[in-house]
């Protein structure tokens, strides 16, 4: 009896072992194909835009109001049914992490799933929604003639290694279940509209581990997997790679992780706003953020979305993605009631800033989705879908603001109208932050400054500075790579008008070589 006993257990485990290795898919090993019903294929979909969705909701009203502090547990996060419908109607612009993907997704309808980057790049320059940083300075760039990818690189865009695109990128992975690198080309057309290096590198890795939500729910062997297309020597790599690491040496406690990530990672240099304060719109350390919610989150929801949002900086936006990816893992039907009246109640509006509700936008990622599974080798057959899961291939390395260390802010704080903007500095680059002020409280004018732009003594450029909010030039001037050494900058304001001065807020110095701590006290000592 016994023995009988023990051959019966023992057949059973090798058959368990044996099944696991059929649905590698949950064991953190890559199948070659997928089996999902179409059922599970829709309600994946749905699962990953309610869940961002309640994400940005959950987090908008602490977005970058933690800067470099985690928010504290007694802090209670707000939470009712009339929720999102609020926010629709009250705060429509909280919602760029998704009306962005819309404007693709209504591009990829309109000109079909290989629409090229020139289509994206003028749908989106031409809405009327608000953008900010890399976004912002790539739709200027692109309706002044500086068209995708140059309009994303960093010689041209101060913000390329901003959050942007890792926001937007979702729609990339919902339609391409399993297929990581079909993602990645979506990501190359797109991404390089506002962003390079590790802003491009924040959508793919978020469009990967979208991609692998779809076939696993094993959550470290998705964010493992959705980082195989960066480039490993690249910063972004090594600061997600760390938090993984950080994961294993202390998984019970994401708050040490948090810390560990702070001292080693988050000493930025590239947006202009940031390097010199506590904000940091990076897209690496906000991914980061993003990475600490799904690992320490445990597939629980709730809390996913909380220490997401806990990590601070860009709050809204990172439990977006988390609760989006996690939706996807989970799928709708299984996204805990408790949030789901919420998002019910504005399935069928039409999504802020879109024509289209969310309803729709369930149905056309599930169009476009089993389009490109039948397109890479799958098969979509009554209900049953086979998809041809890919290998992910490492994308090219890009690095922004190599050679470019900031080194000096210098706070300005003044009005401009009849004398000249004039600034001496040390390096080899320069950002000078500001805007087109109104003196008489006008809220919409078509009035766009011209500044001619002299750098040691030469007309190097005429910069068009618009008054209007949604077309504006996000910084009113910035050179990269000068020749490092001494530098004198005037900003001519040639078409001067009564109604309106150049508001110069600041400006920031860079350098070759990263600047040294001044000590006082060794200065004196030295003299």
């Amino acid at each position: 009896m016994k023995t009988v006993s023990y051959n019966f257990l023992l057949l059973t485990a090798l058959l368990l072992l044996a099944s696991c290795g059929s649905h590698s898919s949950q064991s953190g090993v890559l199948p070659e194909k997928a089996e999902l019903t179409a059922t599970t294929l829709k309600d994946k979909i749905k699962g990953g835009w309610a869940g961002q969705t309640i994400g940005c909701t959950f987090g908008g009203p602490t977005e970058f109001q933690f800067k470099g502090t985690m928010i504290q547990d007694y802090q209670q996060m707000a939470w009712y049914d009339d929720y999102i419908k609020e926010i629709f109607e009250s705060d429509p612009g909280l919602y760029d992490d998704v009306y962005m993907d819309l404007t693709f997704i209504e591009v990829l309808e309109r000109c079909g799933l290989n629409a090229p980057a020139d289509s994206f790049a003028v749908s989106f320059a031409h809405d009327d929604y608000k953008l900010w940083h890399a976004n912002q300075a790539a739709r200027y760039n692109i309706l002044n003639g500086i068209m995708p990818p140059s309009s994303g690189n960093w010689m041209n865009n101060p913000h390329a290694d901003d959050i942007d695109f890792q926001i937007e990128a979702d729609f990339a992975g919902m339609m391409s279940p399993g297929m990581i690198n079909t993602a990645s080309g979506i990501c190359d057309r797109t991404g390089h509209i506002m962003n390079y290096g590790d802003g491009w590198y924040g959508g793919v890795f978020m469009a990967a581990m979208y991609s692998t939500a779809f076939i696993s729910d094993d959550i470290e062997f998705i964010v493992t997997q959705g980082l195989k297309p960066v480039p490993e020597k690249s910063r972004f790599y090594q600061a997600i790679s760390d938090v993984i690491k950080w994961h294993k040496q202390y998984p019970g406690d994401w708050k040490q992780c948090w810390f560990e990530f702070e001292k080693k990672h988050t000493s930025e240099k590239g947006c202009p706003e940031g390097v010199f304060n506590a904000f940091n719109i990076d897209a690496s350390v906000n991914a980061a953020y993003v990475v600490m919610g799904l690992l320490y989150g445990n597939k629980d929801f709730y809390k996913t979305m909380d220490i997401a949002t806990r990590c601070g900086q860009d709050s809204d936006c990172n439990p977006a993605t988390a609760a989006g990816i996690l939706g996807v893992v989970l799928g709708y039907n299984k996204i805990p009631a408790f949030w789901k009246p919420a998002i019910e109640k504005v399935e069928d509006l039409k999504f802020p800033y879109s024509d289209l509700t969310l309803n729709q936008i369930y149905a056309l990622s599930y169009k476009h989705a089993t389009t490109l599974i039948v397109q890479n080798g799958g098969e979509v057959k009554n209900n049953n879908i086979s998809i041809k899961v890919q290998k992910p291939e490492t994308l090219r390395f890009e690095q922004s603001f190599e050679g470019m260390y900031p080194t000096k802010q210098q706070l300005v704080r003044k009005d401009f109208l009849d004398e000249s903007i004039k600034i001496n500095f040390a390096g080899n680059g320069l950002v000078v932050l500001g805007n087109v002020k109104s003196q008489c409280g006008v809220t919409k004018s078509d009035f766009v400054a011209l500044l001619d732009v002299y750098i040691d003594g030469v007309k190097t450029e005429q910069v068009r500075l618009p008054y209007d909010y949604i077309i504006r030039k996000y910084d009113i001037y910035h050179k990269y790579m000068l020749k490092s050494g001494d530098h004198k900058v005037e900003i001519k304001f040639v078409n001067p008008d009564p109604d309106f001065r150049i508001y110069l807020r600041s400006y920031v110095v860079y350098g070759d070589s990263p600047a040294k701590n001044f000590n006082p006290e060794q200065e004196v000592t030295s003299k």
